[in-house]
């Protein structure tokens, strides 16, 4: 923790008074990783958490003594742990302000208490106490602070002669893994970073301006920079806010939202404080999030922007495009005459500077500039390299590298995270990004090996056939897991000549070949090396080879090649996807004598490594047909029934990943592979438990599916695994397979039976979202049914539930405003959300951009306003709520539509609430939806009309508004409760006698009268109601005529 803390996180520059950590997201990733360590420690290392400190950590705290409950005792204004030492001293001493704290199990239970402000008091920990580690264990562990292995840690503590040494040492192993973990966070962190520059900040802010000005169209009304003043550097901001990174301010002023001002910096784009009473003065504190730039930014902000954009998005790339097309035109052309016109060690100095080049623009940091321009416009455009993000099919494409040097080593190690990432897109219509090319310096501090494997690379050139295998053998035995020996091959031309011996017909050479192929085939860049080189096509031959050995080992490098989508195609279109096919079948068609335990291994074997590189390749849906159509269905579930476990992982892997698709979640049915899955769900590897549970997630769409879950016994193991939480992975996949499941009211029945739905109220908390996004919709499931809402309550769930509606994630907030509205269902349920807040954060919700959140939240608002106790104040307390409501029946969506309209029906039973949207022109509005042809949409429609009616001269606005003939044609739908609704708005709109007129000429009375025999009372007095009305309107008229 100490080495994260110095070298990762991010300190204020020293000067006057003490260092503060900097409000950033690497610093907030730091401290919720510390504070999940420090949480958790009390369960997971209860003997360690008893270990008192060298030396207590002290800070200014903001906890009152109030919060601490049981286990303390507490006054006025100090607080005493009744954990005592052995000296009798209190483990925890608050005295206000000041906190003095002596063990990890008394810190976890502070975290515990300090809940909301848990963050701030971490941070303010970590600042006062700077070295932490060193309080923790003593003087000799800051003597050996630098040194990173572990061994010497625990020579140094285990020396000491104090009996809590073996304890001592255990936490000295703990806080070094910590330091481990946080650093690797850090550079995960790190490397995905995008940094912004002042030629990317301003190509944006000009094309959104090009795309600017009044009209309902454009994108926003204006967006401006707060100074006109440019310094030779490119930024606009002061040159003491340029060291903090940022570039530029801008007001932006969307169609509906306010004015937002925004700064620009290295690390993104975020909303700052807004300009001062100082002329021209900013407040320069962070407002919101950091967005990657600025367009990601405004579509978060303003629901306009985001549906205008998408419309220019096409324009948008286009443009761009044919930019980037003729400025690196001529460049292309001035190349080949340069290089002509030098000599040959004239090129070699050209390409030299051309590598210096491309690094010094890598490694330029933005550097803060005194010099001012006067004009607005770049005018040194070749000196900024110009670089635009363009998403294409969910990914990020480039145009040059941003990283510096620090972090392009980082980039090269999450790079294989980021192609896994980017693979998963079904689309093959694209190339993927090729990420850049990184090639080892010929002057940098290479290791031995380095050189080592670069002579055996000569002997393999060159050597006969002896020679080869020897240097084929020397070379496996280096580390080719290491990175500089991966490269070392590559860079002397070692993949060519490697790739060259597939092709040969002598088995050693091949053998040796493959092996290598196949260790070093995990680095990114090398993978997509052997696909430019043409290794696929020969691996994919070797697949027929008559030798075991080699259909292992072809494989398992196909499945490690396999990793995008220009790999997986290439395998696709050699034929590869049926010879893969044709392994798994291996026991069948071999010729050799079935007759020794190592022939059954090298079948299994081959078998296996068929299954791992089907896996990789079924990412793409092209793929997974090729699979389906060359029989693989039946031969993978054959081979499910094996009882060799790492069998089985690439099996179900490949099986989850095809699941998506329709036409596979068939198949899996036909060929009965569910009774497997659950089989192994009771297996103790958790990988082939994960991949079961996410297969059963991926197939349980289908009802048929979810009773053979249940009737096969899958519901218990289910359970059970809720139960086992460190990995993470797992528990997501057992949560999401419990939440298709829960679709079925009979799994329902059985979760409740098997105490599930207990479990899942305690997963609420302390989760990542994909696990949140499965439990919730689980809980928004079983929600359904009273006994469990009652559950639910009593254990503690609402809370959870309502403190989640302020999230960002858009599959959460539906998952969670559907489990909310289920809740409210019951009246206590109800109280306990209103109590909450929790109304509130539903209604504000409907202003949410993504059109699912908005038709959540309204469905979820109906049982609120139902069973509030008094719904129509609680409705008017929301300042501009119904207007937003009345609003929404402008929206394109019709679930967005259907949903505001059952809103609506709730609202309008109050008087003086229909009365306020009457006034806001929920008449029209309803009105012009009546043209529609969704049944859904018409049941609620014509209802929210039925209960307009109730106001004023609102049934005489419907007839002028032509609502009343569209409503006639929905009695001819084939939905009962289409039928039902209907009646009620006709018999409520046949009070006027215009309404009668129109329905009469409609033909309202045959089908009305065929409705009165329904066997729905409601319906029968609705049609008879509204007939009665047209019949004295007829005898009214008829009487009239002849007096």
């Amino acid at each position: 923790m100490g080495v994260a803390l110095r070298k990762s996180a991010q300190w204020t520059a020293a000067g006057y008074g003490a260092r503060t950590l900097e409000i950033t997201p690497l610093n907030e990733v730091i401290l919720k990783e510390i504070m999940m360590f420090v949480e958790s420690f009390i369960y997971k290392h209860p003997q360690e958490a008893k270990y008192v400190f060298a030396e207590p950590l002290e800070w200014k705290t903001s906890l009152d003594p109030s919060a601490f409950e049981s286990g303390y005792i507490v006054s006025e204004t100090t607080v005493k742990s009744e954990e005592v030492d052995k000296d009798g001293q209190p483990l925890l001493f608050l005295s206000v302000p000041h906190i003095k704290i002596r063990s990890f199990g008394q810190l976890s239970r502070f975290l515990l208490t300090a809940k909301d402000t848990k963050l701030k008091e971490a941070q303010a920990c970590i600042e006062a106490n700077r070295d932490p580690v060193t309080k923790i264990l003593g003087l000799d562990y800051n003597a050996m602070k630098d040194d990173t292995s572990v061994v010497h840690i625990l020579d140094k503590i285990t020396k000491d002669g104090d009996p809590e040494s073996e304890i001592k040492m255990k936490l000295g192993v703990l806080l070094k893994h910590l330091d481990l973990h946080l650093l690797n966070h850090s550079l995960k962190h790190i490397s995905l970073e995008i940094c912004l520059n002042p030629a990317i900040v301003k190509n944006d802010i000009e094309r959104l301006k090009h795309l600017s000005g009044k009209g309902e169209q454009t994108v926003l009304e204006s967006i401006d920079y707060t100074s006109d003043y440019e310094f030779s550097n490119g930024c606009r901001a002061p040159p003491w806010r340029q060291i903090h990174g940022e570039i530029c301010y801008v007001v932006v002023k969307p169609h509906d939202v306010d004015t937002l001002c925004i700064t620009c910096s290295a690390e993104g784009v975020f909303l700052n404080g807004g300009k001062t009473d100082d002329e021209g003065g900013i407040n320069y504190e962070r407002k919101s999030e950091i967005y990657k730039d600025l367009v990601t930014f405004l579509k978060e902000k303003s629901a306009k922007f985001l549906e205008n954009m998408s419309k220019q998005d096409v324009r948008f790339s286009e443009e761009w495009k044919k930019e980037k097309e003729l400025k690196e035109a001529p460049k292309k052309e001035e190349e080949p005459t340069l290089q002509k016109a030098l000599p040959a060690s004239g090129k070699s100095v050209l390409e030299k500077n051309q590598i210096n080049f491309g690094k010094s623009q890598m490694t330029k940091r933005l550097e803060p500039s005194l010099n001012w321009k006067a004009t607005v416009d770049f005018k040194d455009g070749g000196s900024a390299q110009e670089s635009q993000e363009e998403r294409h099919g969910g990914r990020l494409e480039r145009s040059g590298p941003l990283v510096s040097p620090g972090r392009a080593q980082l980039v090269r190690k999450s790079a294989e995270k980021i192609e896994e990432i980017i693979s998963e897109s079904s689309s093959e219509s694209e190339e993927d990004e090729e990420p850049p090319d990184h090639r080892q310096e010929a002057n940098a501090d290479l290791p031995s090996e380095y050189w080592q494997i670069q002579k055996l690379v000569k002997y393999l050139k060159g050597g006969n056939q002896t020679a080869t295998v020897i240097a084929l053998c020397s070379m496996k035995d280096f580390n080719l897991a290491q990175e500089t020996c991966q490269l070392a091959i590559r860079d002397v031309g070692g993949l060519e000549v490697l790739i060259n011996l597939l092709d040969t017909d002598e088995v050693k050479c091949k053998i040796g070949s493959l092996k290598i192929l196949k260790e070093i085939s995990h680095n990114p860049q090398i993978r997509r090396n052997i696909v430019d080189l043409g290794g696929l096509p020969i691996m994919v031959n070797i697949l027929d080879s008559p030798h075991k050995s080699l259909k292992c080992l072809a494989a398992e490098t196909i499945a490690n090649v396999a990793k995008f989508r220009r790999a997986r195609r290439a395998v696709r279109r050699h034929g590869g996807i049926t010879k893969l096919v044709a392994l798994l079948d291996c026991a069948q068609n071999s010729q050799e004598p079935a007759q020794s335990s190592l022939y059954d291994a090298r079948d299994v074997e081959v078998a296996r490594c068929g299954a791992l590189a089907l896996w990789s390749c079924s990412k793409s849906y092209a793929n997974k047909e090729a699979i389906r159509k060359a029989n693989g269905i039946p031969l993978l579930a054959g081979l499910l029934k094996t009882s060799h476990e790492n069998m089985l992982i690439p099996v179900v892997g490949t099986l989850q990943e095809c699941a998506s698709e329709e036409n596979y979640r068939a198949a899996i049915k036909a060929e009965r592979i569910i009774e497997n899955l659950v089989k192994n769900l009771n297996s103790e590897n958790e990988q082939l438990q994960e991949h079961c549970a996410m297969a059963i997630y991926q197939c349980a769409e289908d009802k048929e599916t979810r009773d053979l879950v249940r009737l096969h016994g899958g519901l218990k193991p289910l359970a059970s695994l809720l139960n086992n939480t460190d990995n993470k992975e797992r528990l997501a996949a057992v949560t999401g397979a419990i939440w298709k499941c829960s679709i079925s009211k009979e799994n329902v029945t059985k979760f409740r039976e098997y105490k599930a739905i207990e479990t899942l109220v305690g997963l609420l908390t302390d989760q990542p979202e994909e696990v949140l996004v499965n439990v919730v919709g689980a809980l928004g499931e079983c929600c359904q049914e009273y006994e469990n809402r009652v559950l639910v309550r009593k254990c503690g769930g609402i809370q959870p539930l309502v403190n989640l509606l302020v999230g960002i994630n858009q599959t959460l907030l539906v998952n969670v405003t559907k489990a909310v509205g289920a809740c409210a269902a019951e009246p206590e349920s109800m109280a306990i959300i209103d109590r909450l807040d929790g109304v509130r954060l539903l209604w504000s919700l409907l202003k949410n951009p993504h059109p699912d959140v908005k038709a959540s939240a309204a469905w979820a608002l109906c049982p609120c306003i139902q069973n509030a106790k008094d719904a129509g104040e609680m409705v008017r307390s929301f300042v501009g709520g119904l207007e937003l409501v009345v609003n929404l029946l402008k929206s394109d969506n019709k679930e967005v539509l259907a949903s505001v309209c059952a809103a609506i029906t709730n609202i309008a039973k109050d008087q003086e609430n229909l009365a306020v949207i009457t006034d806001h022109g929920v008449v029209p509005l309803l009105s012009k939806l009546a043209n529609t042809n969704n049944d859904k949409l018409r049941h609620h429609l014509a209802e929210a009309i039925s209960r307009c009616c109730m106001w004023g001269r609102n049934r005489v606005a419907f007839g002028e508004y032509k609502a009343v003939a569209p409503l006639v044609r929905y009695l001819k739908s084939n939905d009962p409760n289409v039928h039902r609704a209907t009646a009620q708005a006709l018999y409520q709109l046949s009070e006027d006698a215009d309404n009668c007129i129109t329905m009469h000429e409609n033909g309202a009375v045959k089908l009305l009268l065929d409705m009165v025999g329904s066997p729905d009372q409601d319906l029968q007095e609705a049609a008879a109601g509204c007939i009665s009305n047209i019949r004295r309107l007829a005898l009214a008229t008829e009487k009239a005529r002849y007096t």
